[in-house]
């Protein structure tokens, strides 16, 4: 059956009176801003003291968007006759954002939680150069860190959180001094008084 001329334009407009008295959806950005997920992908922030320069970020970026410069320094003894210790000191860590691809494997890979994930995406420059954030401009991104989510109440505890809490509770019971009347070894007397005879059987 041959289509009735006209019909397509028809039906086209009919979607267009349709989506005309319809209220508008669009978003006036900048004057209205999104409300983004709690883990959007915007900028790098960096916990300065978390860092230890252990370099794992730099090596797994596919991209190569990181550097690091450090030194070693010598730290003291702490106890007489002891052995120094040397430290690694940062001194520079800088993030080219003109090359991240925001993959989040150096924020995955970091053992001490010194990068996260800002929801900031506000941070277009007319400069490429200054796309380029130092450890200053990485330490101001912290304050945007959205908190992280609560705990699920039914979900186990962090094995940091049990293993620090078994540690506590072993020194506790170390230091809890015996409480009298109550035998802990072999051949103290027992709550009734008899001494405890291995292979000797009560007789009736």
């Amino acid at each position: 059956m041959a289509p009735v001329p006209g019909s397509g334009l028809a039906k086209g407009l009919a979607v267009t009176l349709r989506t005309m008295t319809k209220k508008t959806v669009t978003e006036q950005y900048p004057d209205t801003q999104p409300e983004l997920p709690p883990r959007t992908r915007g900028v790098i922030g960096l916990f300065e003291e978390n860092c230890t320069v252990c370099m794992l970020c730099a090596r797994e970026c596919p991209d190569w968007c990181i550097y690091i410069d450090s030194h070693k320094e010598t730290v003291p003894a702490a106890t007489p006759g002891g052995r120094d210790r040397s430290r690694n000191v940062l001194d520079r860590f800088a993030i080219d954002f003109a090359l991240c691809m925001y993959c989040g494997i150096c924020i995955e890979v970091c053992p001490f939680d010194a990068l996260f994930w800002s929801p900031e995406f506000e941070y277009a420059e007319t400069d490429i150069r200054d796309l380029t954030h130092e450890r200053d401009k990485l330490r101001e991104w912290m304050w945007t860190v959205p908190a992280p989510p609560a705990l699920d109440p039914g979900a186990e505890d962090p094995k940091e959180l049990a293993a620090a809490r078994k540690a506590a509770d072993k020194l506790a019971a170390q230091q809890q001094p015996d409480r009298p009347g109550q035998p802990d070894r072999p051949g103290q007397a027992d709550q009734s008084g008899q001494p405890d005879r291995p292979g000797h059987e009560d007789r009736p």
